[in-house]
C-alpha cells in the first residue's frame, strides 16, 4: 500500500483508485498535494470533492485563484472552505458553476459558523431585477421574455442557491441552522414566482390588453412547506391561485382567462425545458376539486367551496397557506377569510378520524422496496412528525391563538408553551425533526433531485454521516453509526407521534364543547342520552364515582371520560360497559400501567370499551381478574398458550400443591384465565373462528389432563396403580371444533398396568377406574370453597359410551372392543368419527385408535344401517328440538344448521373413509374438504354447506359473548340480534339484514342437505 493510499484512507476518501487517478490529472499537477489533500478533508464526500474540483478547474481556470483565501485574523493563506465543502456536497452546483463561470465569486462567500438569514425583500428584488423588471412597482412587469427571461431568473435563483448553500454547509451546527435554511428556500422560491409573474405580464400582452392584464389582481398562496417557510433544497411548490378584478370593466369570465394565461405562463417560466434546467414544478392540485378545478378563482368562490364541499384533509392543507407572491393585499385577505375555517375545522363530524385515516393510507401507499429507506412517509419519518404537530394545532387553536404559527419547528415551540406538549417531549420531536430534515436536505442537496430515500451504497451513507454530523463534530462518523442513530430516532419518533397524535384527549377536544370535557351534570346527562344510554342517571352516578376527589386517576377520567363515553356508546350496551368500567376501573385503583393505557394507547382504550359494551362473558371475566385488562394494550399477551406450554404450567403448579383441592383449583383457575385470553382476542379481532376452536379445544385438554392427573395421584395414594385410564373426547370436543359455551364429551377407558394381569387383580382394577374417572368429574364440576367467581365449569357429559346412561361410566379397552364388534348400534359407529383420545396413558390411546378405526371406517356400510342413520336424524330433529323454539332460528338442530351439515359428512365419512385416507378426520370441515376433493359433493354446494356451517358457529359464540350464557338460537329480540350481528362482521344497524342473510343462507344449505343426505 503506497504513502497516498494510506493517507487518502487517513482523510475520508472510499474509492481510492478513483481518486488517485483524478489527483494525478494534468489540472491538479501545478498544486501542493499535500495542502490540497488537507483542503480536500474540509468536504464532507472527498471522493465527489476532487472529481467536481477537476471538471470545474477545467472550465473556469479563474477557480485557481480562489484555492485558498487570507485569514481574517493572520492574513495567512488557508483552504477555502466554501469551495471545497460545496464541491463535497453538490455536484449540481458546481455543474451550475461550470455552465455560468461569471458567478464563481459566489466561492468568495466568507463561512460563518452562525449564519444569518438573506433578507426575503432582497431575493425578491434581485430576481425581479434580473428580468429587467422595477422592484418598486406595484405591478411589476418583465422587460425580457422567453428563453432570455427563463435564463436569466433560473440563473440568478442559482446564484441565490449557491450562496445559500454554502452557508448552510459551513455552519458550525446543521440542525440549529435547519429552520433557517427551510425558510430562506421559501423565501427564494416566493422571490421566483414573482419574477415569474413578472414574465408572465409581458408574454400574455401579446393575447389581452395591458389595462385587461393591469386590472387582474393574481395572488399566488402557497401552501405546505413553502407556505410554512420549511422548503426544501428540491421540492414541488405547492401553490393556490387567487383572482380578482380590479375595474376596468372587466366581466368575471374574461378576469378569469387573464389570470389563467398569468398562472400558466409563470409556471412555465418557472420550470418549462430551456438550456437552463427548470427549478422545480409549480404544483397547483391543492386547489378546490384538484386537476379538475379551476386553475384560478375569486377569494368569494374558494370561501363558498371551502363553507359548502371542502374535505377534511383540504383544512389541514390551508393550516400551512400562505401569501408568497403576485397581489400582497388580495393574498393576506385570502389569509383573513379562510382562517376561522381552518381553526373550526376540527368541529366538524369524523374530522381526527378522517386525519388519522389519511395518515394511515400515506404510510400503507409506500412501495415495498422503498418502506425501509423513507425519510419521509415511513414510520417514524418526517411526517408522522408533521402530522402530530398540525393534528395538534387544529384541535387546540381554535381556542388558542398563539398556537396558531406554520412552521413545524415553531409550532412545536409554541404548542410547549401553551402547555399542549410537555417539554421533554417537545424537545424529542423537535430534534428529531430537525435531524431528519438535515439528512433530507444534504440527500437533495447532492443532485439537487427530489427525493426522500436514504442511499445504500456505504461510501454515500458515510458521507451523508460526516454532513449531518457538522464540521465542528469531533467524533468520526461511519455509515454503521449513521443507520444507528437514524434508527433510533425513527422510533422515538414513531413512539411519541402514536402517543400524541392517538393520544385520546385530542379527540374529546375536537368534538366536545367546555361543558362536555367538564363534565357537568346538565351537559353529561345530555350527552349520555344523546349517545344512547338508557339509564342517565345511573350513569351519571358511574361518572360520578370515576370522577370524584383529586387523586390522579380522578383527574386523568375527567380528561378521557368523554371520548371513553363514546367508545362504549359504540357498543351494543353501553350501560353496561359503564358499569364494568367502574368496576375495572376500581379494582384497579391507581395501577400506573392502567392509567397509562388509558391514556397514551388508543386502540387499548378504545378496545376495551368496546369489548365491556358488547360482551357480558369477557366483562364478567374481567371483574374478578382486573389485572388481565394490560392484555389490551399488547397483543403478544393475547396469543393463545400452546397446549404444551399450559401443561407445563400445571405440572409445576401441581409440584408446588400436590393436595387435590389446591391444585384442582390452580387448574380451573389457569382454565378461566385462558378463555378470558381467548375471548379478549377474539373480540379485539386477533383470531379466526378455526383458531379460536382449537385454542378452546387446547384450553379443555390440558385442564382435563391436569385433573386425570390430580384424581390418579389422589386414588392411587402412594400404593402401586392397577389400571391406566383415558380419557377420549367426543362430538365437538373430538373434532376440536368446540365454542365459548360447549360441555366435553367424552368416553372413558381403562387398562391394566402390564403385570398386573388375572382375576385376583380385575375387580379391585375395575373399582381403582371407577374411583379414578368419578374423581375427575367431581374435581372439573364440583363448587370449590371460596367459589371461583364467574366460572364457566367444564360440564362432563358421558351419555355417547356403550348402552348411554344405562352403561358403565368406564370400560376396559377389551370391554369396548367386545361391544362395538357384538352389539354396537350405526349411531355408535357414527358417534366413534369424532372420537379423539384427549388425556391419559398415550400408549392405551394409540390401541384405542386401532379398535375403533374398523368399526367407523367400515368396509361396508350397510343399507340397513344408511335408512337407521337417517331416520334417528330425522327423529332427533322433531323430537330433540325444544319446544315453541322455530326451526329455522335454531342453529344446532334447526334448518341448514350445524346438525345438518355435520350429520351429511358424517355419513359419506361412515360410506367412504375406508377407501379414502382424506375422510379419516375428526375435523367436520376437513372431512368436507376432502369430499369436495372426492366429487362427493360440488364446489359450488360445499361451499354452501360450509359457509352455512362456520356462520351457525358464529351465532353460537356470539350468543355466550353477548349474554355469558349458552344459546342455540338465532336471537329474536333486536338488540340480542345487533349484538350477535356485529360479532358476525355486519355493521352497526345491519342486523336486519344480517338475519335475512342467515336464513337465506341456512335454508339454501338445507335444501342441499336433503338432496344429499336423503336422496
Amino acid at each position: 500500500m503506497s504513502s497516498l493510499t494510506r493517507t487518502l484512507i487517513t482523510l475520508g476518501f472510499s474509492d481510492l483508485e478513483k481518486s488517485e487517478r483524478f489527483l494525478g490529472f494534468r489540472e491538479l499537477a501545478d498544486l501542493d498535494q499535500g495542502e490540497l489533500l488537507q483542503s480536500l478533508k474540509l468536504a464532507n464526500d472527498p471522493d465527489l470533492a476532487v472529481q467536481s474540483l477537476v471538471r470545474l478547474l477545467s472550465a473556469v481556470p479563474a477557480v485557481y485563484g480562489k484555492l485558498s483565501v487570507p485569514e481574517r485574523e493572520t492574513g495567512r493563506q488557508v483552504p477555502n472552505e466554501a469551495l471545497f465543502r460545496l464541491l463535497g456536497a453538490s455536484e449540481a452546483l458546481v455543474e451550475f458553476l461550470i455552465r455560468h463561470p461569471e458567478h464563481v465569486d459566489v466561492l468568495d462567500t466568507f463561512p460563518s459558523p452562525e449564519p444569518v438569514a438573506a433578507d426575503a425583500g432582497a431575493l425578491r428584488d434581485s430576481l425581479l431585477a434580473a428580468v429587467g423588471a422595477e422592484p418598486a412597482s406595484a405591478i411589476p412587469v418583465a422587460a425580457l421574455t422567453g428563453t432570455p427571461a427563463r435564463i436569466a431568473l433560473r440563473t440568478r435563483y442559482r446564484r441565490h442557491l449557491a450562496e445559500l448553500a454554502i452557508r448552510d454547509l459551513c455552519a458550525a451546527s446543521p440542525q440549529d441552522v435547519m429552520p433557517l435554511v427551510g425558510a430562506e428556500l421559501a423565501d427564494l422560491a416566493a422571490a421566483a414566482l414573482d419574477a415569474a409573474l413578472a414574465v408572465a405580464r409581458a408574454e400574455v400582452a401579446g393575447l389581452f390588453s395591458f389595462d385587461e392584464v393591469a386590472a387582474v389582481k393574481l395572488a399566488v398562496i402557497g401552501m405546505g412547506k413553502c407556505g410554512a417557510r420549511e422548503l426544501n433544497y428540491i421540492s414541488d411548490v405547492d401553490v393556490m391561485y387567487v383572482m380578482e378584478a380590479d375595474g376596468g370593466g372587466l366581466d368575471e369570465s374574461r378576469a378569469v382567462a387573464v389570470g389563467n394565461a398569468l398562472a400558466s405562463a409563470a409556471a412555465q417560466a418557472i420550470y418549462a425545458p430551456e438550456r437552463e434546467p427548470g427549478l422545480w414544478e409549480v404544483d397547483a392540485n391543492l386547489r378546490p376539486e384538484g386537476k379538475d378545478g379551476p386553475l384560478v378563482r375569486t377569494l368569494e368562490s374558494f370561501l363558498s367551496y371551502y363553507q359548502r364541499w371542502a374535505h377534511d384533509w383540504e383544512f389541514q392543507a390551508l393550516l400551512k397557506a400562505r401569501a408568497i407572491a403576485g397581489d400582497r393585499a388580495l393574498g393576506l385577505r385570502f389569509e383573513q377569510a379562510v382562517s376561522p375555517l381552518i381553526w373550526t375545522s376540527s368541529e366538524r363530524e369524523g374530522f381526527v378520524a378522517s386525519v388519522q385515516a389519511m395518515r394511515r393510507r400515506v404510510t400503507a401507499n409506500i412501495r415495498d422496496s422503498e418502506a425501509g429507506r423513507q425519510l419521509k412517509l415511513g414510520k417514524g419519518g418526517l411526517r408522522d412528525v408533521e402530522f402530530t404537530v398540525q393534528l395538534l394545532q387544529l384541535v387546540h387553536a381554535k381556542n388558542d391563538e398563539s398556537i396558531r404559527v406554520k412552521a413545524t419547528t415553531a409550532a412545536i415551540d409554541a404548542l410547549m408553551r401553551a402547555g399542549y406538549i410537555g417539554r421533554t417531549d417537545a424537545a424529542h420531536l423537535d430534534q428529531s425533526y430537525r435531524y431528519l430534515r438535515v439528512l433530507e436536505h444534504r440527500i437533495q442537496l447532492v443532485h439537487m433531485r427530489r427525493t426522500h430515500l436514504m442511499p445504500r451504497a456505504p461510501e454515500q451513507l458515510r458521507a451523508l454521516a460526516r454532513a449531518a454530523a457538522g464540521p465542528l463534530s469531533l467524533k468520526r462518523p461511519t455509515a454503521e453509526t449513521l443507520l444507528e442513530d437514524w434508527g433510533r430516532v425513527k422510533r422515538e419518533v414513531r413512539a411519541l407521534h402514536e402517543r400524541i397524535f392517538y393520544r385520546p384527549i385530542l379527540v374529546t377536544a375536537a368534538h366536545l364543547s367546555a361543558d362536555d370535557v367538564a363534565l357537568t351534570t346538565d351537559a353529561a346527562r345530555a350527552r349520555l342520552a344523546a349517545l344512547g344510554y338508557r339509564d342517565t342517571a345511573g350513569a351519571q352516578r358511574h361518572i360520578e364515582a370515576l370522577t370524584a376527589g383529586v387523586s390522579r386517576r380522578a383527574a386523568l377520567q375527567r380528561q378521557l371520560l368523554p371520548v371513553l363515553l363514546g367508545w362504549l356508546a359504540d357498543g351494543v350496551d353501553p350501560d353496561a360497559g359503564l358499569l364494568a368500567f367502574r368496576r375495572v376501573s376500581e379494582a384497579l385503583g391507581t395501577s400506573h400501567w392502567y392509567l397509562g393505557m388509558l391514556r397514551d394507547h388508543q386502540a387499548a382504550a378504545e378496545r376495551l370499551c368496546h369489548v365491556l359494551s358488547s360482551s357480558r362473558l369477557v366483562t364478567d371475566l374481567l371483574e374478578v381478574s382486573p389485572e388481565a385488562t394490560a392484555w389490551f394494550g399488547n397483543d403478544k399477551e393475547l396469543v393463545p398458550l400452546t397446549f404444551a406450554a399450559q401443561w407445563a404450567e400445571i405440572q409445576s403448579k401441581m409440584s408446588r400443591h400436590p393436595e387435590p383441592a389446591g391444585a384442582i383449583r390452580l387448574i380451573r383457575l389457569n382454565r378461566q384465565r385462558e378463555i378470558l385470553r381467548i375471548a379478549i382476542a377474539d373480540c379485539s379481532g386477533l383470531l379466526a373462528q378455526d383458531q379460536v376452536s382449537a385454542a378452546l379445544s387446547d384450553v379443555d385438554r390440558a385442564t382435563v389432563l391436569g385433573a386425570l392427573m390430580v384424581a390418579e395421584a389422589d386414588v392411587y395414594a402412594g400404593e402401586p396403580p392397577l389400571v391406566h385410564v383415558l380419557v377420549v373426547a367426543m362430538g365437538r370436543q373430538g373434532g376440536r371444533e368446540i365454542g365459548y359455551g360447549s360441555d366435553a364429551d367424552v368416553l372413558f377407558v381403562q387398562q391394566l398396568v402390564p403385570g398386573t394381569a388375572g382375576a385376583a387383580v380385575e375387580g379391585p382394577a375395575q373399582q381403582q377406574a371407577k374411583a379414578i374417572v368419578s374423581k375427575v368429574m367431581s374435581l372439573l364440576t364440583q363448587p370449590l370453597k371460596p367459589a371461583i367467581q364467574a366460572e364457566r365449569v367444564l360440564s362432563i357429559d358421558a351419555d355417547l359410551r356403550p348402552e348411554g346412561k344405562n352403561g358403565p361410566l368406564v370400560r376396559s379397552l377389551d370391554a369396548y372392543r367386545e361391544y362395538y364388534s357384538r352389539w354396537s348400534s350405526a349411531w355408535e359407529a357414527q358417534a366413534l368419527l369424532r372420537a379423539l383420545p384427549m388425556a391419559g396413558f398415550d400408549g392405551l390411546a394409540a390401541e384405542f385408535v386401532a379398535m375403533a378405526d374398523p368399526v367407523r371406517y367400515p368396509a361396508v356400510l350397510a343399507e340397513a344401517d344408511q335408512r337407521e342413520i337417517k331416520r334417528i336424524k330425522a327423529r332427533m330433529e322433531s323430537e330433540r328440538l325444544p319446544r315453541g323454539a322455530d326451526p329455522a332460528r335454531h342453529v344446532k338442530l334447526g334448518r341448514g344448521g350445524l346438525s345438518d351439515v355435520e350429520w351429511l359428512v358424517q355419513l359419506w365419512q361412515l360410506k367412504h373413509a375406508h377407501l379414502h385416507a382424506g375422510l379419516r378426520t375428526t375435523s367436520t370441515l376437513a372431512a368436507l374438504h376432502a369430499a369436495r376433493g372426492l366429487d362427493l359433493v360440488g364446489e359450488g354446494d360445499a361451499e354452501l354447506l360450509e359457509a352455512a356451517w362456520r356462520l351457525a358457529g358464529k351465532v353460537r359464540n356470539a350468543n355466550v359473548i353477548w349474554t355469558g350464557k349458552p344459546s342455540d338460537l338465532l336471537p329474536s329480540a333486536r338488540r340480542d340480534l345487533e349484538a350477535v350481528a356485529r360479532w358476525c362482521g355486519y355493521e352497526p344497524g345491519q342486523a336486519a339484514a344480517f338475519e335475512e342473510d342467515y336464513l337465506g343462507l341456512t335454508r339454501k344449505a338445507r335444501a342441499v342437505f336433503e338432496r344429499l343426505f336423503y336422496g
